[in-house]
């Protein structure tokens, strides 16, 4: 079956995960062209909140963590696919063929793909109630093996591993943590943070094993499986979920001659345009300057690169700051800029407080100047600010040792004083602080009335708190008790 002819610029889609559909929702907010959109999913349901998908064990419905629907892309216009997972791209013919037969005639083509869970060639990985972290639907099975499990055991000790971690203590399993690396989440902080964050995770009940390579799986004696070690341990475990790491999923690309990278993702330009120049690629599955982004925010920002560029416009994808603030089965985790201090020269400054569970670190240059990076542990209140310091490379006022040592810090300071007009709250939607506080001038007072508004805050939710910032800033500004 091949689509018909129209005389609108055809856009298809291949992946509807959260960046495949903001590239779809900010495309069909362009008035400067009508564009005929196909969207082809190879997942059974349309657009969902992966950021938040350890939230459907605590509660939450898939309709809740839905991101879009069929009435909602029925009405802009977008054909919508779902099980349809393409199989083939004609670049000559500019065609795309799904599994099922299925031919979607192109002038534009978005590889939106994604990334798919990394699961170490252990022997006995294959075995009964053996997952990966996906999708809804491994949740589903997920849930359902942990009725019938006492132990559970989660491969790998980086962020989505902590959150596998924390959705097998909510189904009320004996939950272990198993890491390779020295540390915990080693991508995003230093040492004496992994430290920090092992002793929290360990006072929840959660045992965490370092510096574990695991040799096989294999029948266990008093659970369904064994693990063995290279370093002559074991651990008996019902269900193991492996979560450590991801790759791109850059196999349709592979298959048909378009460039990818030499350790896998699809190469793009700055305008998010592969070694084709009529195929795009963003988010997880795309390779900018050698450099895959395992963040939303960025492929947000790759999909706005990509719709500026098809509608004649001038913004590009330039990179993307990888900082991070978010909550790990409870316990605050910040990591700014240059955590490890790799920099040349970089001067780095401690405070620990192990009876509160408190690790923060600061990162400056060799004038102790400039913020070049942090790690915060137990306590992300300095977040905000720190993050502005290294953003807009602001000139430090004071030692840097009074940004983190509780005893040395004034008065606290909102750090949207910090900001310009111009100056991004929401990395995700591009929404600047004078933006919001043009909002909470016509009337906009919370939070929630700023999302509806401007859409700040509606994604991966990491800004909530300097939003807010900015509201008790334009309030104040107009003599407003907050």
């Amino acid at each position: 079956m091949t689509t018909q002819q129209t005389s609108k610029q055809r856009v298809v889609v291949v992946g509807n995960g959260m960046v495949g559909h903001h590239f779809v929702d900010q495309l069909v907010n362009q008035t400067e062209q009508e564009y005929q959109i196909s969207v082809l999913s190879a997942e059974p349901r349309l657009a969902y909140d992966r950021v938040h998908l350890s939230e459907y064990f605590a509660g939450k419905s898939a309709e809740d963590l839905s991101l879009t629907s069929e009435a909602y892309y029925q009405s802009v216009g977008v054909n919508f696919y779902t099980n349809s997972k393409v199989t083939n791209i004609d670049k000559i013919n500019k065609t795309v063929t799904t599994e099922q037969g299925m031919t979607l005639e192109y002038d534009k083509l978005i590889l939106a793909t994604g990334s798919f869970p990394f699961v170490p060639p252990i022997p006995g990985k294959e075995r009964e109630n053996c997952f990966v972290y996906r999708t809804i639907e491994d949740l589903d099975d997920i849930k359902a093996a942990a009725e019938k499990c006492k132990v559970g055991l989660v491969v790998g000790g980086g962020l989505l591993g902590l959150e596998a971690a924390n959705a097998l203590k909510q189904l009320g399993l004996k939950t272990h943590v198993i890491e390779f690396a020295p540390q915990l989440m080693p991508t995003q902080i230093d040492i004496g943070g992994g430290r920090a964050l092992k002793a929290k995770i360990e006072e929840l009940g959660v045992e965490v094993h370092t510096e574990k390579a695991t040799k096989q799986i294999v029948d266990g004696d008093t659970c369904v499986h064994k693990l063995e070690f290279a370093d002559g341990s074991i651990l008996e475990t019902d269900l193991v979920l492996f979560s450590a790491g991801i790759r791109p999923q850059d196999q349709l690309a592979r298959d048909f001659d378009i460039q990818i990278g030499e350790r896998g993702g699809i190469v793009i330009n700055d305008h998010c345009q592969t070694s084709d120049a009529d195929i795009y690629a963003i988010g997880e599955c795309a390779l900018w300057q050698n450099r895959i982004f395992g963040l939303v925010s960025p492929g947000y920002t790759m999909a706005r690169a990509a719709v500026s560029h098809i509608i004649g416009g001038d913004f590009t994808f330039a990179g993307a700051d990888m900082s991070t603030k978010l909550k790990l089965m409870g316990v605050a985790v910040g990591s700014i800029g240059d955590a490890h201090a790799r920099t040349p020269n970089s001067v780095t400054f401690c405070y620990e407080n192990p009876q509160q569970g408190i690790y923060k670190k600061v990162v400056t240059d060799a004038d102790q100047k400039h913020l070049i990076g942090a790690v915060l542990i137990g306590d992300t209140s300095e977040y905000d600010n720190l993050l502005q310091f290294h953003l807009q490379q602001l000139e430090l006022e004071d030692t840097p040792e009074s940004l983190i040592v509780p005893m040395l810090q004034g008065e606290p300071v909102n750090p949207a004083l910090n900001m310009t007009d111009s100056s991004f709250v929401c990395l995700c939607n591009m929404v600047t602080k004078g933006t919001i506080a043009e909002a909470v001038r016509d009337g906009c007072d919370t939070v929630e009335a700023i999302k509806t508004r401007t859409r700040a805050s509606s994604s991966c939710g990491t800004c909530v708190g300097m939003v807010q910032n900015v509201i008790d800033l334009e309030l104040a500004n107009l003599a407003v008790e907050v």
